[in-house]
């Protein structure tokens, strides 16, 4: 893990992306080992490592837009035009309140100084941390953690979770895009699907994300 060690830690934060029990192994949408980042990543949220630690949290409504249950005759993981972008529909997952919709209790979340909780509106989706998907005007609404970060003075982050391809990927893009230096510890993070595995990584770094290997 000494690749995961930050420079300066008191302006680095560990960003923890939606690691709850519907992502895991057995979950309505599981990654594929999700379960395997469990470990690692309690021991290096517990090392002292990253002082600031900050974890997001998939926390739907019931019959939210992006389920395929809200759709008439849709299957889960088929696709649909959504406020002109493409809308990957989901099996129900993380609904308020549900116990898969939990902060997997494996981890030590006191050691986490905040907790955002995400796609809280039933009409939009949010895979980022930091911006929800299209919304009806076309907008892509900011969650206010860009603010979070920088009134704390945190310029980099170092970003893990689930899942690598949807809101991993899609946190650490939006930070770089908002101006943090984005690093993405790859092996403390697992996929829906393992074969985009080289598009994802080739989409971050051509989005200006640096992938630490190892983890």
């Amino acid at each position: 893990m000494a690749a995961t060690l930050p420079h300066d830690p008191q302006r680095s934060a560990l960003l923890v992306v939606d690691v709850q029990p519907d992502f895991m192994p057995g979950g309505p949408l599981a990654t594929q080992g999700g379960d395997e980042i469990l470990a690692p990543l309690a021991e290096l949220m517990a090392s002292g490592r990253f002082p600031h630690i900050v974890a997001t949290q998939d926390w739907h409504p019931p019959g939210h837009v992006s389920f395929a249950s809200s759709h008439e005759g849709r299957e889960p993981f088929e696709a649909v035009e959504l406020y002109g972008a493409e809308q990957v529909l989901w099996p129900e997952h993380c609904v308020q309140g549900t116990p898969g919709a939990e902060l997997h209790p494996a981890l030590p979340w006191r050691h986490a100084e905040a907790v955002l909780r995400k796609a809280t509106d039933p009409q939009i989706d949010s895979y980022s941390g930091f911006r929800e998907n299209l919304a009806p005007d076309g907008s892509r609404p900011p969650t206010g953690l860009a603010g979070y970060l920088r009134e704390r003075g945190l310029e980099r982050l170092y970003v893990c979770g689930l899942a690598r391809d949807y809101c991993v990927r899609w946190t650490a893009e939006d930070g770089a895009a908002a101006g943090f230096e984005v690093h993405l510890l790859w092996g403390l993070t697992r996929p829906v699907d393992p074969a985009d595995d080289d598009a994802v990584r080739r989409g971050l770094e051509g989005r200006g994300v640096t992938v630490v290997d190892g983890g």
